[in-house]
């Protein structure tokens, strides 16, 4: 793994002024990262403009890397160009024809500011990534790969639908990725400071500015505080390919990352495919995520807990057709053994549509750990169970089912989440789902003792306040070419989502629309999310989503 000593600072000139790794704070500050430190030397008196280097054709490396980058040579059809270690100040990254940037062991956008701001030289930093830009990971070298956005520093990352933002592996450069390819560099790592329950320090509160704890895999990167609203940047049209290191047992770099990160973070048209572990995994915060494809996760699609308290809308997840992992869930929901930890998990998923495949786990769903959770028109296919409720401790009721423990507040997120001391919302809720499962329906599991019985969790789903639920469906009437709606969903009506928008008071602007059908992706022609996961993804065989969308194991011409 790099390490995160501060290196010495290299001061580029001419704040975007054609720079092609630009920074427009006066001067841009990158650290070297030890290999081929990058020297500026003294201006010179001027001579004459020499010829532009010509635009190398299509599909063919560039001649060059740009300033402040080191040419690593070229690989498959591009010229690799490794990013420095650590970034700070504002700092650009363009799309250049034939070039993709490298990222060499752990890369640090900004240095930690603490969770009130105030941590001894923390500095925050700013790295914007134009559309259509290719970053890949040295699998030459021995460390684990991955970039890290710490508290107090912003990523830019917004492609557009034509020109995604891609972050791959250096085998997808070099042609060799493969549709099983999977666990080839560690993925992307936004970490802020919103507020967490999983403190590592005894005796502090969770949601302080002091509660914080270290993103797992990285030994130091640390995530938690009290900004609800911070913001870590964009993420917008971005693929992220053959990620999701594992570091040892129980240790694991996913595709995507979020720690602590705040409602002011955009996670909007991002594809993770070919996750060894999960696909986006969310360590507490605030920040809501819309239009998410997840293909081909080795582990849980979507995993959140230790206080997450937001929203999902649009979440198309296929599993791969064959696991490795033993426990690979589309949505684990947990609070990290933390029953009664605040605060409270808290998640609404609206318009999804979960395809899983495996029969090595005992079902699509487990919900656990006191963690509370609203889903609203969904489907979902499975040959196991549908569902697994799990309580840990069965504290005035199990955890996961007991009754609120005071009327639920009408806005999500908020500080205290219900007028209760627990913030519990009851047990989980459902509305307008399609569950098409196997043989079994539910799954009971015991923990410390406790179990919520099979007949418990079909009390949960099946009676009210839940409500048009199909727990009976089957595969063959959930789906149309694996991710349209089929004739089974079709058939229930679906629930307005935007009634479980937070209340304006909260100050948070609506998140969830209208969408009146059940699954990802609307049924009707010209409607934008009829046709929001085309262009911008990549197709593979866990999903095909068109023509318009190239293959996982190739890349754009650039």
């Amino acid at each position: 793994m790099a390490s995160f000593t501060r290196l010495s600072l290299i001061l580029m000139t001419s704040c975007c002024g054609g720079a092609l790794l630009s920074g427009c704070d006066g001067a841009l500050s990158v650290a070297s990262p030890g290999e081929g430190v990058i020297v500026v030397p003294a201006p010179t008196p001027a001579a004459p403009t020499p010829s532009p280097t010509p635009t190398p054709t299509p599909g063919t490396p560039a001649a060059s890397c740009p300033s402040g980058t080191i040419d690593r040579g070229v690989i498959g059809s591009f010229r690799g160009c490794r990013i420095p270690s650590l970034i700070t100040g504002t700092t650009t990254l363009a799309k250049l024809p034939g070039v993709a940037y490298e990222i060499n062991g752990r890369v640090d956008v900004g240095i930690d500011i603490g969770g009130a701001g105030t941590a001894p030289g923390g500095q925050s930093a700013i790295l914007t990534v134009a559309p259509g830009a290719i970053f890949y990971a040295n699998e030459l070298d021995a460390d684990n790969d991955y970039l890290i956005v710490n508290r107090g520093s912003r990523m830019l990352a917004e492609g557009t639908e034509t020109a995604p933002i891609i972050f791959t592996s250096g085998q997808n450069l070099r042609g060799t990725a493969t549709d099983e390819s999977q666990g080839q560099w560690g993925g992307i790592i936004l970490a802020g400071r919103a507020p967490i329950s999983n403190c590592n320090l005894g005796g502090v509160v969770g949601g302080a500015a002091n509660c914080e704890n270290v993103v797992e895999g990285t030994g130091t990167a640390l995530y938690g505080g009290d900004a609800p609203a911070d913001n870590s940047g964009v993420f917008r049209y971005v693929q992220i390919r053959y990620s999701g290191t594992i570091l040892a047992e129980g240790v694991e770099l996913q595709g995507l990352t979020l720690g602590g990160t705040g409602y002011g973070t955009a996670i909007d048209h991002v594809q993770i495919h070919n996750s060894s572990d999960d696909g986006i995994e969310i360590f507490g915060g605030r920040t809501n995520l819309k239009h998410i494809a997840i293909t081909g996760a080795d582990d849980d699609s979507l995993d959140y807990d230790v206080g997450w308290r937001g929203q999902v809308q649009f979440l198309l997840a296929v599993q791969k057709p064959t696991n490795t992992q033993s426990d690979n869930y589309m949505l684990e929901i947990d609070s990290n053994n933390g029953e009664d930890a605040l605060p409270r998990t808290w998640g609404q998923i609206a318009n999804f549509t979960f395809v899983h495949t495996t029969t090595g786990t005992n079902a699509a769903i487990r919900i656990r750990g006191g963690a509370d959770s609203r889903f609203v028109n969904g489907i979902v296919t499975t040959p196991q169970a549908c569902l697994n409720i799990v309580a840990g401790a069965d504290a005035g009721g199990k955890t996961t089912i007991r009754a609120a423990d005071s009327t639920p507040s009408t806005s999500s997120p908020v500080v205290t989440g219900t007028l209760g001391a627990l913030q519990e919302y009851g047990p989980p809720l459902f509305h307008s789902i399609y569950f098409a499962c196997g043989t079994n329906k539910y799954a009971a599991s015991t923990v410390n003792g406790v179990s919520v019985t099979t007949a418990e969790q079909l009390a949960v789903v099946e009676n009210a306040p839940s409500t048009n639920i199909v727990i009976g469906g089957t595969i063959g009437a959930a789906l149309v070419n694996m991710y349209q709606i089929g004739t089974g969903p079709a058939a229930v009506t679906a629930t307005n989502a935007a009634n479980f928008n937070p209340a304006p008071a909260t100050g948070l602007a609506a998140f969830f629309v209208n969408a009146p059908y059940l699954g990802a992706v609307s049924p009707t022609a010209g409607d934008p999310n009829a046709t929001w996961f085309q262009r911008w993804t990549c197709n593979s065989n866990r999903i095909n989503f068109g023509a318009t969308s190239g293959a996982c194991t190739a890349l754009p011409v650039n």
